[in-house]
């Protein structure tokens, strides 16, 4: 759950706020969209910490005024995701941001899809049997949702439940990538990737799996989601202990140019972690 958590934090605050963008049916649509793309376009990350909170609150006001239109929801979830896993160091105001994150997330999708909403809770199966019954509509309010759930999961990584959890998650993931595994630039393979190389293939860890994913959410992005090549560096290549490949997707990260529109941020996020990854290769390898 260790590295889970650092992968996370790293995507939330690369996708920041992807959510938004299905703001459309919503009178705020324009509004909400152009802060949207403005922050997912913007190159410099400290203006983004500091400038996050108070969109935070404008989408608590809209939900408190609408407190059941699915997209505010889930806008409300993608952006307290963000928050809690990527700029909040206190334990405690982390977990109560998560908690908010996942409450719209869950809320969402209750409003979208009860079956499923009733079964978050509980065993696998029945979890799983509800998620068979999705379809390609349901894909942006399922990985809202898992998005929600995943920093929920994070923010309570030494806890026996969280891990339990896991499961239920990858299974969200994957229904995502049969309905659209496209979604998000390849997001949900991004998941998968991370979920299957948190341990070696001696201890559980499915690593080769988890190469698949990240290889085909590159094909899916056309390598400009330069995030990927940092987590495929990050979880398979060093899992395996392959260093001429970890140095080779970092450096192609480092000479590409990060921007690219609705990627620009989370691009330069990688380009910072790629150099981090690159400085202490030696002492890893």
């Amino acid at each position: 759950m260790t590295r889970f958590g650092a992968w996370l934090s790293l995507t939330l605050a690369a996708s920041l706020v992807a959510g938004c963008a299905t703001l459309a049916s919503s009178a705020t649509s324009r509004l909400s969209n152009d802060l949207s793309s403005s922050l997912r376009n913007q190159d410099d990350v400290e203006t983004v910490r500091s400038g996050a909170p108070a969109y935070l609150l404008l989408i608590d006001a809209l939900i408190e005024g609408d407190p059941e239109d699915p997209d505010l929801l889930l806008a409300g979830a993608s952006l307290h995701s963000v928050y809690a896993s990527a700029f909040v160091d206190d334990p405690e105001r982390a977990r109560r941001l998560a908690d908010r994150a996942y409450d719209y997330g869950l809320r969402a999708l209750c409003a979208h899809r009860k079956a499923l909403c009733r079964r978050v809770e509980g065993p696998y199966e029945p979890f799983a049997d509800a998620l068979r019954a999705t379809r390609a509509r349901d894909t942006a309010v399922l990985y809202g949702f898992g998005s929600s759930w995943a920093t929920a999961l994070q923010v309570r990584s030494g806890e026996w439940d969280a891990v339990a959890q896991l499961p239920k998650l990858e299974a969200l993931m994957r229904r995502v990538v049969e309905l659209e595994e496209s979604y998000d630039h390849g997001g949900p393979h991004l998941y998968l990737g991370v979920l299957a190389t948190q341990r070696p293939a001696s201890l559980g860890g499915r690593p080769e799996e988890g190469r698949r994913h990240f290889e085909r959410a590159v094909e899916i992005s056309r390598e400009r989601h330069l995030l990927v090549k940092v987590l495929f560096a990050e979880h398979y290549a060093r899992l395996v202990f392959d260093r001429p490949l970890h140095d080779r997707l970092l450096e192609e990260v480092l000479g590409a140019d990060p921007r690219e529109p609705g990627l620009t941020l989370s691009n330069v996020i990688a380009r910072r972690r790629a150099k981090d990854l690159l400085s202490s290769a030696d002492d890893y390898f």
